[in-house]
């Protein structure tokens, strides 16, 4: 047959943030998703930023049901390409981060495939085709904060006394 080399996985995220770096195996969390029990520097990191380890668990078992095809084609269009383009700025290759477009789109394309239709956050990362990936810490704390902005927006008008102005 052919004899072709292992595709390439993400084994390591590392979260960066100016000269510092953090890595964090992703056998670390699939242990953690299996067992509930997060050891070592995910342990650690629980503890460190308070959050409770069941919520974490939860969001790490987060499954997301998506059509191969369908989720391809959005990819390649240009509302897609800006997306990833965005994306990049959070979560690269370490080594290669002009690579990250690419690296997300075949995430993203291949975690679905290889998982039934279903993309999960470990599914992610065992498909995104980088030894290690990059999350940009500042980058994904300004994301947090403007969707928590967008939810407080939302939230506001849901609850506002608009029933009066018609």
């Amino acid at each position: 047959m052919f004899d072709l080399p292992p595709v390439l996985a993400t084994e390591n995220v590392v979260f960066v943030s100016g000269a510092f770096r953090r890595t964090l195996k992703v056998s670390s969390l699939e242990n953690f998703v299996e067992t509930g029990v997060p050891k070592g520097l995910l342990g650690d990191l629980l503890r460190f930023t308070n959050q409770n380890p069941a919520d974490v668990r939860g969001l790490l078992k987060t499954q997301v049901p998506l059509p191969v095809t369908l989720t391809s084609r959005l990819l390649g269009t240009r509302i897609g390409e800006a997306i990833l383009e965005r994306a990049t700025a959070i979560v690269h290759p370490l080594r290669a981060p002009q690579a990250g477009v690419n690296a997300l789109r075949a995430a993203l394309v291949l975690g679905v495939a290889e998982n039934d239709g279903v993309l999960t956050p470990i599914s992610f990362l065992k498909a995104y085709p980088a030894e290690e990936m990059a999350i940009n810490i500042p980058q994904l704390l300004v994301i947090v904060e403007k969707a928590a902005s967008i939810s407080d927006l939302v939230q506001f008008f849901s609850d506002a006394p608009l029933d009066g102005l018609r």
